[in-house]
């Protein structure tokens, strides 16, 4: 582009790149003292108000502006067609989209609309040129577009030939040119539009136009009424601008022998945040004061607080491309993401809490009875810190729903954690942050997901948790759940302190002899034992059943299961204590019927016993666990396993020998320590037991407990030992359909056993009537429903003799070995009914 020197100034505008090349054309700009001499525009006192934001426009000067509101589409349009005069004023705000007039500054511009432009995406654009100052008298409308009476202020300059008014200009002229000098990016072309202005009040406000300053500074210039007072403020922003300008010249001279690959990368990112201002996006000043207003709302203690400002104060310090700062940023994210201080409302309506918890489980009185006690004591004290239940029982009994029905009944956020195969003791206690991949523990992640500081927390299999060279989790969980240390957890991550004291924690567990002695004393065990049969009826009933019709999609009277046919699934199919098995089973029955009702197939709309092994295949346990001792030294014996239950068999035999002992079955430790001991008892008190005593080292003994793929262990089957040797050295049978379990010592005295329960239970279903315990054992039955033990008779022994007055009948088997039992000097004796006659 050109210019030339005329007496006249011309600017050249540059259209959108829609137009053609006609759109570059040279438009003359008068000076309004010419304009209003050729008097070629007559301005109304009543304007249309156009709102304008980043802009002020002066008199003189021609801008382009884009068009996008309605309103502002609908004024533009409406002038255009007329006397194409408007009123353009700056908005005070100009984060608004729909300003009103009290939004607007009340010193305008009068404009002239040169050229109006309608683009593709539906804006429009304008090209308009200040004509006169003006000040709103009053708004007149808001609608359809805003209108106002105005009164158009005179320009106050003095003449031009004053020294003091040409020094100014001079000043004015001077400090531009530096400016374009010291700015590279502004094209030379424009010093000859600037010595072409001779008018002082069209260069003031040419300049105002151009001149790096806030909407704010320039609306003060515009409001100036004095010409002499307008131009010595624009100088001095000129200034201001000169001596930035100068001072960045300098520091680019100063580093650009020694600039870097980080240097650069740091220009572009200042261009790109710019670029993102524009276009709105977050910049990172923006995200951190952000981060900061969060934080300020936060209700962390004052050491979190002091905490948080510190590492976000370094943050805003940071190169955003330095390989911490996402690191840091995501520390900071978490900490405002964890709900500091935020609990959820406790339900203290005991009477409702009861009856979610009797809804979602059937049984389980000693469970619930502890919660409601738990729900008294904080709704007396309501400051009560949280107590750690330990949920102890065989899989399938209800462990960790049980937990859920806790929440709901409480009200309180539900969270699940499984330790199963946790090794690692960072998983509870979090990473270092300085460490690649940090995390914190699961801990603090989960309490970060529910958003509150007082959830009922499951901690899954707490006794499945192990440790290796990274550490010992168990150890961990020392301080997470003692109640006198988890106000002040420490989470490796988090490096400060989060309280953990109002959180319900309450852990499963399948054993307790895996978890930890010091874990274990900070918990209350609480056992859940095995169902009954007609405790599993009933769950069946209320809840199995219904849940599986909802699963696979049938309706309540689609099908029923009578109770002989849920008997029957339990008795054939199961073999557990708890009803996960039972559970599945049901569920197999209910697919049979959708996929007859799906194949629209005929099907019985009632499953009765004879049903289920139609659906279910043959039966898997034999429904008659108890086999008729026969023979003497065949002993039912009781057991306790991790799925509940079970009876087992000791058998005991003998062959022509040595006196060697043989165990087999695949026996633990311990229930060779009782076979050893049991043996040795006997030995000791043959006489008293009439047996003679040479038989123990003429016979070889073995002693065998079937299923030898079962490994077993326990000191529950010492008095079983015992009962099974005496019942074959004496040859007396044992009673029919009669269990014992208990612990035997040298002395002759039975010890009581754990696990009481479940044996019971497993004692009748296996149709046993009488079952021998040890005197101690006693509070442990009466913790058991009566219902569930009316048909068993139940004996208490302290002593082996007791055992055996209980166990053995008193008639011995008739010549029981048939084959010589000691051989003599002068032939041989038969050891038949008179096992006591000497041998000489």
């Amino acid at each position: 582009m050109s210019y030339k020197k005329t007496n006249k100034t011309y600017r050249t505008i540059l259209l959108p790149d829609v137009m053609d090349d006609d759109a570059v054309e040279m438009i003359p700009l008068l000076s309004p003292e010419e304009e209003e001499e050729m008097g070629k525009y007559k301005i109304p006192d009543e304007l249309p108000i156009l709102p304008v934001k980043n802009t002020v426009l002066f008199p003189g000067v021609v801008i382009p502006i884009t068009v996008s509101r309605q309103k502002s589409i609908r004024l533009v349009k409406k002038a255009y067609k007329g006397s194409r005069i408007i009123g353009v004023t700056a908005q005070a705000n100009a984060s608004k989209e729909e300003p009103n007039s009290e939004d607007l500054y009340k010193v305008g511009t009068v404009a002239h609309i040169l050229k109006m432009l309608v683009l593709p995406d539906g804006n429009t654009t304008i090209i308009i040129q200040g004509k006169r100052r003006f000040e709103v008298v009053n708004f007149l409308h808001e609608d359809p577009f805003i209108t106002a009476k105005v009164n158009l202020l005179t320009e106050n300059f003095p003449d031009i030939s004053k020294r003091e008014t040409k020094a100014l200009i001079r000043s004015l002229k001077d400090a531009a040119s530096k400016i374009l000098k010291l700015n590279p990016e502004i094209p030379q072309e424009a010093q000859i539009a600037l010595d072409n202005i001779e008018s002082p009040s069209f260069l003031t406000h040419f300049l105002a136009s151009n001149i790096n300053a806030d909407v704010l500074d320039k609306q003060k210039i515009l409001e100036t009424n004095d010409g002499i007072q307008r131009a010595t403020t624009l100088l001095q922003y000129m200034l201001k601008d000169i001596q930035l300008l100068e001072l960045k010249n300098e520091i680019q001279s100063k580093v650009h022998s020694d600039i870097d690959q980080q240097q650069r990368d740091y220009y572009l990112r200042q261009q790109i945040k710019v670029l993102q201002d524009e276009l709105g996006y977050e910049s990172q000043d923006q995200e951190i004061d952000n981060l900061r207003v969060k934080g300020a709302k936060k209700k962390w203690p004052e050491v979190v607080a002091k905490h948080f400002n510190k590492e976000l104060d370094k943050i805003a310090r940071m190169n955003p491309a330095a390989a911490e700062y996402p690191v840091s940023m995501n520390y900071i994210e978490m900490l405002i993401d964890l709900p500091w201080g935020e609990y959820t409302k406790d339900n203290f309506d005991l009477k409702k809490a009861r009856k979610i918890l009797d809804a979602d489980h059937f049984g389980l009185e000693k469970v619930k009875e502890r919660i409601i006690e738990y729900l008294a004591v904080l709704k007396l004290k309501n400051n009560m810190k949280g107590p750690i239940l330990c949920l102890y029982g065989p899989p399938g009994v209800g462990k960790t729903s049980l937990g859920r029905s806790i929440a709901k009944a409480l009200n309180r956020k539900y969270v699940r954690m499984s330790l199963g195969g946790v090794h690692d003791e960072a998983e509870i206690r979090g990473h270092r942050k300085t460490y690649v991949g940090a995390l914190p523990g699961k801990i603090v992640q989960n309490i970060k997901k529910v958003k509150s500081s007082n959830p009922v927390f499951i901690l899954d299999e707490i006794d499945k948790v192990s440790s290796d060279f990274r550490g010992d989790p168990s150890s961990a969980l020392l301080e997470v759940l003692d109640p006198e240390q988890n106000f002040a957890f420490m989470d490796n991550y988090l490096e400060v302190e989060y309280d953990l004291s109002k959180v319900l924690f309450i852990a499963t567990a399948n054993s307790l002899e895996t978890i930890q002695p010091a874990l274990r004393d900070r918990m209350e065990i609480i056992e859940i034992n095995g169902y009954t049969l007609e405790e599993k009826v009933q769950i069946a009933k209320q809840h199995l059943v219904p849940k599986q019709k909802k699963e696979h999609g049938l309706g309540t009277k689609d099908v029923t299961l009578d109770t002989k046919a849920i008997v029957k699934i339990i008795d054939d199919y199961t073999r557990e204590s708890g009803v996960r098995t039972l559970e599945r089973k049901i569920g197999t029955v209910i697919r049979k019927v959708a996929k007859a009702i799906a194949m629209e197939e005929p099907y019985s709309k009632v499953i009765r016993e004879q049903d289920v092994a139609k659906m279910l295949g043959a039966e898997i346990f034999d429904k008659e666990l108890y086999q008729n001792n026969e023979v003497p030294g065949v002993v039912t014996g009781l057991a306790w396993t991790q799925v509940g239950g079970e009876i087992l068999f000791i058998e005991s035999s003998l062959s022509r020998g040595r006196g060697k002992l043989t165990l087999s079955g695949q026996l633990g430790d311990v229930m060779k320590e009782s076979a050893i001991a049991a043996l040795s008892y006997l030995r000791a008190n043959a006489e008293n037991l009439q047996i003679d005593y040479r038989v123990f080292d003429q016979f070889d003994l073995h002693i065998h407990v079937p299923a030898g793929a079962v490994p077993k262990d326990g000191p529950s089957a010492g008095i079983t030992m015992f009962t099974s040797l005496a019942s074959l050295y004496t040859q007396r049978k044992v009673k029919d359909r009669l269990a014992m379990t208990g612990e035997i010592t040298l002395r002759g005295r039975v010890l009581p056993v754990g696990g009481i329960k479940e044996k019971i239970l497993a004692a009748k279903r296996a149709g046993i009537k009488e079952i021998i315990l040890c005197a101690k054992n006693r509070k442990d039955i009466e913790e058991i429903n009566a219902t569930y033990i009316q048909d068993l008779k139940i004996h208490y022994v302290d002593h082996v003799d007791d055992v055996l007055d209980i166990a053995l009948l008193k008639e011995k088997v008739k010549n029981p070995f048939n084959l010589s039992i000691i051989e003599n000097m002068n032939g041989t004796s038969s050891y038949t009914n008179q096992v006591n006659t000497p041998v000489s």
